[in-house]
């Protein structure tokens, strides 16, 4: 049997906690509701864009890990990545966290 929260439910735990926190959150591509892949954008006032994505280990677990960071002279090219990996995997959610130090968020679940 497998243990994992399903995706849905861990979605809307995560905006519903950066909600509460006075931050905002929002889903930006809705994937499967119980096993889609989940890729959690971090920013701060809709700066400093940051991409955690859970990455597999050694051991078989996975565990969360900053993928992409948002280079302020190339707004363009994080977008462009964030539409690629959407159109690559029709089973990934994209959400938003915009909060201080969103990531705290993302070790909650």
């Amino acid at each position: 049997m497998d243990s994992r929260l399903p995706a849905h439910l861990e979605v809307s735990g995560m905006l519903r906690a950066v909600q509460n926190a006075g931050g905002f959150a929002a889903v930006l591509k809705k994937g499967e509701r119980d096993a889609g892949t989940i890729l959690v954008v971090c920013a701060e006032n809709g700066q400093n864009r940051r991409i955690f994505e859970r990455m597999p280990r050694a051991d078989g677990s996975r565990e969360w890990a900053e993928t992409r960071r948002e280079d302020v002279e190339n707004k363009h090219d994080f977008d462009a990545y964030l539409g690629r990996r959407g159109a690559q995997d029709p089973e990934l959610w994209i959400i938003e966290l915009d909060i201080v130090n969103g990531e705290r968020f993302i070790v909650l679940t």
